[in-house]
C-alpha cells in the first residue's frame, strides 16, 4: 500500500507453491472491463453473499470518526478493510 516496491519473504510462498500476480484495469478495453464485471457478478458475488467468502475487517468507525479512520488508512498499519458505519 506504499507504492510499487516492497520487501517480502518468499519462503511461505515457495513452500506452498503459490503464485504471485499483479494487474491493473486501466489499460484494458471497455469490453474487457465489462467481461470482468460480468464474471464477478456471476462467480464471486453469489459466493460472497452465501458466506463462502469473507472480508477481513480490521476496524469499524462511526461516520463522525472519519478523520481517525483516514489516519489509520494513511498509516498502512492495518491489514483488511476499514469501514465507516452510517447510522
Amino acid at each position: 500500500m506504499q507504492g510499487s516496491r516492497c520487501e517480502i519473504d518468499f519462503t511461505p510462498i515457495m513452500l506452498k507453491r503459490l503464485h504471485v500476480t499483479g494487474s491493473t484495469l486501466r489499460p484494458r478495453t471497455i469490453a474487457e472491463k465489462a467481461a470482468i464485471r460480468e464474471q464477478l457478478a456471476r462467480d464471486i458475488w453469489p459466493a460472497y453473499c452465501a458466506g463462502k467468502l469473507k472480508s477481513n475487517i480490521f476496524a469499524t468507525f462511526a461516520l463522525e470518526q472519519v478523520a481517525e479512520a483516514h489516519r489509520l488508512m494513511e498509516s498502512s498499519k492495518h491489514i483488511g478493510k476499514i469501514l465507516l458505519q452510517v447510522s
